[in-house]
């Protein structure tokens, strides 16, 4: 059982996972318990964070066209949101713009104070921030928490960086020239996210633009806009000057709204987190106007287990990394490839724990894992699993839809290269289990893959583990270790998984520019 690197609230939450003894390896058609969808949802304690309105220019704004926001446990409409398009964008972009003249003026320390500010509003209002993000995404309510101070965390470390931009004297070769370097903000930054992290992929990315100078225009999730704007209340609450942050709000012009963004010769750069394919796209939509680029895109991670590991330590890693989020998460495991020798021990004590979780609405006490995002997700999903038992796969636990946005977690052993799941990102709560004979096997099935973002194995030999982690093709690698994220290191992968690297003393990188000056005449 993993117990000493549980050192924030974040990794807290995901590894809350329920402990239970092992029984038989034979485990099929054992159900997942599962509770309602229906909750009470809990009242606010401020109700003036939850926003019905975009963001310009320090300005509330709504419109008589609008797009619903669904509760994605129950169906239920949240609220009603501003359908805005390519117009309303420039009119962010341009206030962006006016703000960016006198932001990027500001000192480091300036900077500094009002991210800090910002870090502690959103600290004492953990609970409602929470609220908002298990409702519009259906995480639980303690991962919800373990998300928000995970996001917060990211305004106090870029706080901290906003002060620390520093350039170099580079010594001259000419007698009467001095070579220097400084730093500074690239511009307006145009910040696409997805609904999975819709609080801490904004604060990822917004902090440590607003660190380096830079000013924003969002478009967040289409499924869960309102922590967005939560978080722009508690900006102007905060300090930070009009038009420095903005939230364009989105559904069916969201191809519209991001052209605008990558193709305006206004927007110096993208940060983009999503899949693969329309990572691409807006790349080649940004390259005629040369942008910066950060892209943050799909995954297909491996997690080996080799026959030496804690084999315990393994299954509680398992547990973390696949399923937190009801495994909507871009870095969760999606290949799980283990030894020979402890295969059918392993397979056995992690159906025995997934067949204990309760499946349920995010409010409830007694839920460990919360809706999929829609019913594209469920489908999926179930195609994933329909498609391994059809080749041979064994359902050893759960895997039944049990309503609406609701899956049973599932683990299947017996997974062969010929399945979905070994080529496809599932993006929900399926372990499949890939025997293998190998370190060579192993590592070749795990770098067969288009995507290199995170990759996790476990393992007790030092020497393998040096191995390992310097052969395996991804930006990130967990050695004994579930979860990789955190705002002190660098996040971000290779090959068709994105370029750039968020948080960590990298991740004001892309948002700076370096200019070598060369004084003469000396």
């Amino acid at each position: 059982m993993i117990r000493a690197a549980v050192s924030t609230p974040y990794l807290r939450a995901c590894l809350n996972t329920t402990r239970q003894t092992t029984k038989r390896f034979a485990m099929s058609n054992n159900p997942v318990r599962t509770f309602v969808a229906e909750a009470t949802i809990p009242k606010l304690k401020d109700s003036s964070l939850f926003r019905h309105a975009a963001y310009v220019n320090s300005e509330w704004i709504t419109s008589d066209k609008t797009f619903s926001v669904y509760d994605p446990a129950t169906g239920k409409e949240i609220g009603k949101l501003p359908e805005m398009g390519g117009e309303d964008t420039t009119k962010a972009i341009q206030a962006a713009s006016e703000a960016f003249k006198s932001w990027s003026q500001t000192t480091g320390k300036q900077r500094h104070d009002l991210l800090k500010k910002w870090y502690d509003l959103t600290m004492a209002n953990t609970e409602d921030l929470a609220t908002i993000l298990t409702w519009e995404n259906g995480k639980t309510y303690a991962e919800a928490k373990g998300e928000i101070a995970y996001g917060a965390s990211f305004f106090e470390w870029f706080a901290e960086e906003a002060v620390r931009s520093y350039g170099n004297v580079i010594p001259s070769h000419i007698p009467s020239q001095r070579f220097i370097t400084i730093k500074q903000p690239v511009g307006v930054v145009g910040v696409i996210t997805p609904w999975n992290f819709p609080n801490a992929m904004i604060t990822r990315k917004v902090g440590a633009a607003l660190a380096a100078g830079c000013t924003v225009v969002i478009k967040p999730g289409a499924e869960t806009p309102y922590s967005a704007l939560a978080l722009c209340e508690l900006a102007e609450r905060a300090g930070i000057p009009k038009g420095v942050i903005n939230v364009v709000t989105t559904h069916e012009k969201v191809a519209e709204v991001g052209k605008e963004l990558c193709t305006n010769p206004i927007v110096k750069k993208i940060s983009f987190t999503g899949s693969t394919g329309v990572g691409k796209m807006l790349m080649a939509q940004s390259s005629g106007t040369m942008k910066k680029i950060s892209m943050e895109l799909g995954g297909n991670a491996p997690f080996i287990v080799f026959d030496d590991a804690d084999v315990d330590a393994a299954v509680e890693g398992v547990l973390a990394c696949k399923f937190r989020g009801t495994g909507q998460t871009c870095v969760c495991a999606n290949r799980i490839y283990v030894q020979k020798g402890i295969y059918a021990l392993f397979a056995s004590k992690l159906a025995e724990k997934v067949g204990k979780f309760r499946v349920g609405h995010g409010f409830n006490a007694d839920t460990t894992h919360g809706p999929l995002i829609n019913d594209k997700a469920v489908e999926k999903v179930k195609r994933h699993i329909d498609d391994a038992v059809s080749k041979g796969g064994e359902l050893l636990v759960g895997g039944k839809h049990v309503g609406g946005n609701f899956i049973e977690p599932a683990v299947v052993a017996n997974m062969t290269q010929e399945m979905a799941i070994a080529g496809e990102e599932t993006f929900g709560p399926v372990a499949g289990l890939f025997e293998f004979s190998t370190e060579e096997e192993v590592l070749e099935y795990a770098n067969k893959t288009e995507f290199g973002l995170a990759s996790y194995f476990y393992s007790r030999d030092i020497g393998r583990i040096w191995r390992v982690a310097e052969k395996l093709e991804a930006g990130m690698v967990g050695a004994n270790s579930p979860i990789l994220s955190s705002c002190y290191t660098p996040f971000g992968g290779i090959k068709e998984s994105g370029v750039g690297r968020e948080g960590s003393m990298y991740g004001m990188d892309d948002y700076l520019n370096i200019k070598y000056i060369n004084m003469g005449g000396i």
